[in-house]
């Protein structure tokens, strides 16, 4: 089992001078943060549609192992709701591979809260993801939590996303061989640190199970460089796992 553990976006102002160094120069916060960590989510692709230029100015600055996890523009997500969204979401997953190449991780997709389940809509995402990709779905909406939607994204490869966010079921969902986690803060949105204990309890759920090989966790508490601490912190652990576990234990990185 490979671990990729970051943070949701990495230009937040309020970094400096507890992340980043005060004197560091903007252009340069990238190249700091992809020395501490080996993952990424793009989370400005949501609000814009990525321009093929930073995503190769990033691809040539960041490590060799280094992996990006990117955001559907909510225009496909939210306005358009993946309705006459074929030729918009193709160039999407286009500029992305182009410029991403073998750096390329999952892609995110996150629905809106308005969005219930209901076996139209599944199939609709269904319909319109690239298999070739490694295709994720984040939902907002407590209904889309059961057995039938993860069975049904299983088969077609598509991973669903576990979240720690407010109101919402926190579990560990693991339908694919990929799982992938997003840290909202919780109780306060964006903002609350998670405890070591609460961490701690999040890799237990995963550490013996045989079906999972890749795990991305996201950290998306920003405000005041909560999601950095919590990364850190996870980082650190699961590097020392991997160090005292046994043979055949599935800690790696």
């Amino acid at each position: 089992m490979k671990w990729k553990i970051g943070c949701s976006g990495f230009h937040y102002e309020d970094w400096q001078g507890i992340f980043y160094p005060a004197d560091l120069a903007r252009n340069k916060w990238f190249e700091h943060y992809s020395k501490e960590f080996k993952t990424l989510e793009l989370n400005v692709t949501f609000y814009r549609f990525p321009q093929l230029k930073f995503l190769q100015d990033w691809y040539t600055k960041s490590q060799k192992e280094f992996r990006f996890s990117v955001k559907v523009p909510r225009q496909i997500t939210h306005f358009k709701q993946l309705k006459e969204s074929e030729a918009l979401l193709k160039d999407f997953y286009d500029v992305i591979r182009k410029g991403l190449k073998n750096k390329l991780g999952p892609v995110l997709f996150q629905f809106p809260p308005s969005i219930h389940y209901s076996k139209e809509f599944l199939q609709r995402i269904i319909d319109n993801v690239d298999p070739s990709f490694k295709n994720v779905v984040e939902f907002r909406h407590h209904s889309w939590w059961n057995g039938e939607v993860y069975t049904q994204l299983a088969k077609h490869k598509i991973t669903f996303c576990g979240i720690s966010y407010p109101n919402l079921p926190a579990d560990v969902i693991q339908n694919t061989s990929v799982v992938y986690y997003r840290f909202h803060g919780v109780p306060e949105l964006y903002r609350s640190e998670y405890a070591q204990e609460d961490l701690e309890n999040f890799v237990m759920d995963l550490h013996e199970t045989t079906k999972v090989k890749d795990v991305y966790v996201y950290f998306n508490n920003t405000i005041q460089a909560a999601a950095i601490r919590n990364a850190e912190w996870l980082n650190e652990y699961v590097r020392e796992l991997k160090e005292i576990a046994p043979d055949g234990m599935v800690f790696g990185f």
